[in-house]
């Protein structure tokens, strides 16, 4: 049984949050929060994103707000650093946010710009990190195969941990895998997993190593979970620029899942200029703590989204509810 929507708008905030940079194309990010019985969730689909995909969303949100936590097998969860598609001479800057962190994912193949920039980054990061760091490259499934192959040539100089989504397609990637193949670069699957239909068809197909896992876009924790074990294949456990709360649930899921070979992709509320609590899960010692977070009303208040904003999200909680609701027996 779904809760009544009533539940989820009585204790809603919508937030609007400054980042440190660009990324993903903007500078402010947006968020729904509420409280559930086992404490406050998140809904925060991108504003891209239509009812259809922003529905598992929040069916996320009502998971980790009105359902058990699934038992934690690791109270700290190792994040890595995440590096937008800065200039070189950034990247100093942005990894001096994640302390401690061994690893190192950097945004490659933004729109506008190069592969020589691309290129430029990641041996700032390898400069930066030194020879024992760990590095892993995101093109967010923006190049063809040729465009995958050439770059991922080009950037195998710097010992990639892996490659995440370089292609848009199972089939895609696949190919991608087989060329590239000798190279002993793993291939890592995120949009084929979260935005797909059947999220395992790219481990039936064999088109990657590894599977980025996030909590929100695959409806929970639960729903995350069934997937890790059915998958049978490695997983990092990312967030989607969430607010600490969102983060929480991420760090939820890691730390329920058994082998976590990789350090994962929760360290991004470094990304955010402010966040709704006064004590953020940022890294320490490269590790974040696996906690519920609870929002500071000062906060809320100081960053609260304008009416307009916040008529639009609760307005989109509504329509999604309506979608959870009408597959209910």
């Amino acid at each position: 049984m779904i809760p009544a929507v009533t539940d989820l708008l009585d204790t809603a905030h919508v937030v609007a949050l400054p980042l440190v940079t660009r990324f993903r194309g903007i500078l402010v990010r947006e968020a729904l929060l509420m409280r559930g019985p086992f404490g406050w969730t998140e809904f925060s689909p991108f504003t891209e994103y239509d009812d259809e995909e922003s529905t598992a969303w929040l069916r996320a949100a009502i998971d980790f707000g009105w359902s058990e936590a699934a038992p934690l097998l690791r109270d700290s969860v190792p994040v890595n650093a995440t590096v937008p598609a800065v200039t070189a001479a950034q990247v100093a800057g942005v990894l001096a946010r994640f302390p401690g962190v061994r690893t190192a994912k950097v945004k490659v193949a933004d729109p506008g710009q190069t592969l020589a920039e691309d290129v430029a980054r990641v041996r700032a990061v390898r400069e930066a990190m030194g020879p024992e760091g760990r590095i892993r490259v995101d093109a967010n499934a923006l190049w063809n195969v040729d465009e995958a192959e050439h770059a991922i040539h080009a950037l195998a100089e710097f010992d990639l941990e892996y490659v995440e989504q370089p292609c848009a397609t199972v089939d895609e990637l696949a190919e991608i895998r087989r060329r590239t193949e000798y190279l002993g670069v793993p291939i890592a699957a995120d949009e084929s997993v979260r935005k797909a239909t059947d999220p395992l068809a790219v481990a039936r197909a064999g088109a990657a190593d590894i599977l980025v896992i996030k909590a929100q876009p695959l409806g929970g924790v639960h729903a995350a979970l069934r997937i890790v074990e059915e998958a049978g294949l490695p997983v990092v456990v990312s967030s989607a620029l969430d607010t600490s709360i969102g983060i929480s649930m991420g760090a939820h899921l890691a730390a329920a899942i058994p082998a976590l070979e990789y350090d994962c992709g929760l360290g991004t509320a470094a990304l955010l200029a402010a966040d709704v609590t006064a004590e953020p899960l940022l890294p320490v010692a490269g590790a974040i703590a696996v906690q519920r977070v609870e929002p500071s009303q000062a906060l809320l208040t100081q960053h609260a989204a304008g009416d307009e904003r916040r008529d639009w999200w609760l307005a989109r909680l509504e329509r999604c509810y309506r979608r959870i609701e009408s597959t209910q027996p």
